[in-house]
């Protein structure tokens, strides 16, 4: 199927299901549009495979750096239940991405991008995009082309920062390997949160163990630190590199 630009289109006025404080309430229109710009990037379910390695995490990775663009918020769509995207909104750890759980796919349709998967035992489901919608208009929409399967070339966070400001620089991709109760961990992580720079943290004994970190960083002791893919060490080697005394 071909898909119509949706630029300038104003979106459906759907009233949507959240979970809040463990009970159903409603999230309106105006709640979520009314007088602001925002991003929504959409994808075929929660807890499918790039939904959840790439597309949700890139996000929420980028989502100061994007919301620092004149964006209000940023959200994540899919036809699924509000009780499924909570769970997976927490399981992903996307503090900074805000869910729309478009259940019955009105919001969707109204926007022509509910497809058919039942090929793939889906149900009808929504065609990944993302977009920019100020004040209930489309302002610019990237929909993934009309290819089989599920493409996934221009609804990713990076060309959607670059859309709305090409000068804009990507924060530093960090990694922290750490161990509960490390206190050499804990003000490592304090001093990235001080810098306002997101990172990934994988503990000990919950996320991989000890020969992994071995096998990657040749180190036993944890803090580990990796910054755009350098191994930098532990906590005092941290501090070197920011030149904390």
């Amino acid at each position: 199927m071909a898909f119509e630009d949706i630029k300038g289109k104003s979106v459906p006025q759907t009233t949507f299901k959240l979970l809040k404080e463990g009970s159903l309430v409603e999230q309106s229109y105006d709640e979520i549009f009314n007088g602001k710009r925002v991003v929504i990037f959409a994808l075929p379910g929660a807890y499918t495979p790039t939904c959840s390695s790439t597309h949700l995490p890139r996000y929420n990775e980028l989502s100061k750096v994007i919301k620092k663009q004149g964006i209000d918020d940023i959200y994540v769509l899919s036809v699924n239940d509000p009780f499924v995207m909570n769970a997976w909104a927490k399981d992903q750890s996307a503090e900074n991405i805000k869910t729309i759980a478009d259940g019955n796919g009105d919001f969707s349709k109204g926007l022509g991008l509910l497809v058919d998967k039942t090929d793939l035992g889906f149900g009808k489901r929504s065609w990944r995009y993302s977009m920019v919608v100020n004040n209930g208009v489309v302002e610019k929409a990237f929909l993934e082309p009309d290819k089989p399967g599920d493409p996934f070339e221009v609804s990713d966070a990076d060309t959607m920062l670059k859309y709305l400001n090409p000068e804009a620089h990507a924060p530093k991709s960090v990694t922290i390997f750490s161990r509960p109760g490390c206190p050499h961990c804990l003000r490592a992580k304090e001093i990235f949160t001080e810098k306002d720079i997101n990172f990934n943290e994988i503990v000990l004994g919950r996320d991989t163990n000890n020969s992994s970190l071995f096998a990657i960083t040749g180190q036993t002791k944890v803090p580990q630190i990796f910054i755009d893919g350098k191994h930098i060490g532990g906590r005092e080697d941290l501090e070197k590199h920011y030149d904390i005394k």
